[in-house]
């Protein structure tokens, strides 16, 4: 049976048809130079494609001197990769022909689908349904093409203005017109790629196919992705993190998430839902799945080069060589404030720069061989620190003086480069200026070293590749399974319906998950909720069960600390005077009695379900400041025993739990305990939309923590 259109694929050895095919068609091509079906056309040509190429023009004999023909069917040779040009209303009959000609992949340059209208999505639709009926690979429609640079292809089946340089890093994108513009800032910065892939609208090949294939493509080392939208996007978490860390050669993964999606207006009433919109679970899901996240194409591909083209550094010390002291000072600034170390250097490297540099040089890091510096002075620089094992990380800075060698300088940091290749410490450069340094900017692209205009953009890089380090350091993690009543459980949260579970039911399916829960009693009459207080003890709390009351602190529904039965009484009889104001009696569930909970620090946490990756989870202070501050960290469902902390860390104001200014340190690990039971318990019911535990009450350290109020939501998916 074939996968329906909106399964992903597991075909991905068909991607060879598409980047390394022996024999290519493109139909609909024309003889006007300066249009899209012209050009590709040529472009195939003019990379010196290394297989055959075919042009398909009706009633057209030859297009730029290549025999042409009327239909793909004439062509009597078998044909790998076909791509289209024609226009959109065309490419479904163009389709079926290829398919009968037994072609296995195609790239669908042609707009007119999904993104003009519901035609062009009916339109979109078919193609796609022929493309899986059939087995047929397919990129776009809507797309700019793909390209690969290797030497026994040379592929540029796309309308891009020139062919890029090859390399070792990847590039898909989902904006075509983005594309073009990549390509023309890579060639002015001498970046090379292995493959550039344009999705377009991912009728058929998207994200994850392409990670997939791209993770065992032997030129690719680092890949880069922009996108405006994801699908399947838990099977993107588990090929991400496969990609980036296991294996005997993983791979980092870059990537810009363009857009932004505003909450569901449906999930204002809980804190979880109201914070959890797309954009900062999609920043979750990156972390979790080791990808690093870039908020622009400068940040994204100053990372790249340091990772395609230097080692991974062993850890955060850094080394810096600078001729002038305001550029090293600013470095050094950058690089602490970004979590960097200025490296401290051993004896010897201090008597080789104090040997080899004059009396006016710092030999302190940063090392400042003075502005009438010459290639000299930065070779012996440059030795001392690439032979120092305290060293992790060298950033060489230069600005243009009237004294200053810049080629010479630029040679020797590639000749100290080449020389000291197999020491395991990275190298970045930032030659200021523009004109002046222009040549010597050159000279190091050539030679694979990373240059960048400021040193700051030079320390950011430095920052995430070591971040994508620790990943990789990181050590395997499982998911704890609790012992819990589940079959409990399901009795309430598969039978209620939609809606707010009541409070009571809510506390059952939390105490079937083994959560920290102090007695509670539900009562119908001050009577029984006096014996009910008095089984507790003291103190007591007193609280309204009602579907209609949602926020019982701002309908005077809760009254806290009761010392006895009479004030229990007299509690009760005041609160069900009140709420009867605003809801009538049938409303009221009852008056729920619970045992006073011991005072410490106030979190929350959070179930919310995300329409593309299924459950998350969130953490954060709690109390009525969470959506003020949204100091909060998210997970998508299962989390392990790292990510449980990871989420604590994660905040800002984490210190205030590790303890502050003498303060006692609260229980940490209650709470990753009731972030792992939160999400076996969301992983085993999907039924559960929203939930907020706000506050779980922390107390210090080894003595726990408890559940003071819980509110559940169901919808049926």
């Amino acid at each position: 049976m074939s996968p329906q259109p909106d399964e992903p694929s597991d075909r991905h050895d068909g991607l060879d048809a598409i980047f390394r095919p022996k024999s290519i068609a493109v139909l609909g091509v024309t003889n006007t130079p300066g249009t899209v079906p012209h050009d590709i056309f040529v472009n195939l040509l003019s990379a010196r494609f290394q297989g055959v190429v075919y042009p398909v023009a009706p009633r057209k004999r030859h297009i730029a001197g290549v025999r042409a023909y009327d239909y793909v069917l004439d062509i009597p040779d078998p044909v790998d990769l076909a791509v289209l040009v024609f226009p959109g209303a065309v490419c479904e009959q163009a389709l079926l022909q290829c398919v009968q000609k037994g072609i296995r992949a195609a790239v669908i340059i042609s707009a007119g689908f999904r993104e003009v209208g519901p035609q062009g999505l009916e339109r979109e639709n078919r193609i796609k349904a022929i493309a899986h009926e059939h087995g047929m690979r397919l990129i776009g429609p809507n797309c700019l093409g793909v390209i690969n640079t290797e030497p026994d292809v040379l592929l540029n089946a796309s309308f891009a203005r020139a062919m890029p340089a090859a390399g070792q890093i990847a590039f898909l994108s989902q904006s075509g017109a983005l594309c073009t513009a990549v390509l023309d800032y890579a060639q002015g910065k001498g970046i090379g790629f292995s493959k550039f892939i344009s999705l377009g609208n991912k009728a058929d090949v998207g994200e994850v196919d392409l990670l997939e294939y791209l993770a065992t493509d032997p030129q690719t080392s680092v890949i880069l992705m922009y996108l405006e939208e994801m699908t399947h996007g838990r099977q993107l978490i588990e090929v991400a993190r496969r990609i980036t860390r296991e294996g005997d050669r993983p791979k980092p993964i870059l990537a810009i998430k363009g857009g932004r999606t505003p909450a569901g207006a449906a999930a204002a009433q809980s804190h979880t839902g109201a914070l959890a919109a797309s954009d900062r679970v999609c920043n979750a899901v990156f972390e979790q799945a080791g990808i690093i996240r870039c908020t622009s194409l400068e940040e994204m591909f100053n990372t790249a080069q340091l990772l395609a083209y230097q080692p991974l550094p062993r850890g955060r010390k850094i080394a810096i060589v600078t001729n002038a002291g305001g550029p090293g000072v600013m470095a050094t600034d950058a690089a602490i404030e970004r979590g960097l170390e200025l490296a401290r250097f051993a004896s010897d490297t201090t008597k080789k720069l104090k040997k080899a540099l004059p009396a006016a040089a710092n030999i302190k890091n940063p090392i400042d061989v003075i502005g009438d510096a010459r290639d000299d002075r930065y070779i012996a620089a440059m030795e001392a620190v690439f032979t120092d094992k305290n060293v992790d990380q060298v950033l060489v800075i230069l600005t243009p003086q009237s004294m200053t060698n810049i080629t010479q300088i630029a040679n020797a940091v590639c000749n100290v480069h080449k020389r000291f290749a197999g020491s395991g410490k990275s190298l970045a450069c930032s030659f200021m200026g523009a004109r002046d340094v222009a040549p010597g900017i050159q000279i190091l692209q050539q030679a694979g070293i990373p240059h960048y205009i400021l040193p700051e953009w030079a320390t950011d890089a430095m920052t995430s590749v070591i971040r994508y380090r620790e990943w990789l350091q990181r050590k395997p993690s499982t998911v704890k399974q609790y012992p819990a009543r589940k079959a409990e459980a399901g009795a309430i949260l598969d039978n209620a319906p939609d809606g707010y579970l009541t409070e009571v039911d809510a506390l059952r399916v939390l105490q079937a998950y083994g959560f920290p829960l102090v007695d509670f009693r539900l009562t119908q009459s001050a009577d029984e909720a006096a014996a009910a207080a008095d089984e507790t003890g003291y103190p007591v709390v007193l609280r309204i069960v009602c579907p209609k009351i949602i926020h019982k602190f701002d309908a005077r529904g809760v009254i806290l600390n009761l010392q006895s039965a009479d004030e229990v009484r007299r509690a009760f009889v005041s609160m069900r005077e009140h709420v009867l104001k605003t809801v009538s009696e049938s409303d009221i569930t009852g008056f729920l009695v619970r045992k006073m909970i011991p005072s410490g620090k106030e979190v929350i946490l959070g179930i919310n379900r995300d329409p593309l990756f299924g459950h998350v989870v969130m953490f954060g202070l709690g109390g009525l400041y969470v959506e003020a501050f949204k100091d909060v960290t998210f997970r998508v469902v299962p989390i392990d025993e790292l990510t449980a902390k990871d989420m604590i860390d994660g905040l800002r104001a984490s210190s205030v739990l590790r303890g502050l200014r003498g303060e006692e340190p609260s229980d940490v690990n209650a709470i990753e305990d009731a972030l792992k039971r939160l999400s076996q318990l969301a992983a085993d019911f999907p039924r559960i939309a929203e939930m907020d535990i706000n506050p779980l009450i922390v107390h210090p350290s080894g003595q726990g923590a408890h559940v003071a109020d819980v509110r559940i939501r169901l919808q049926t998916q």
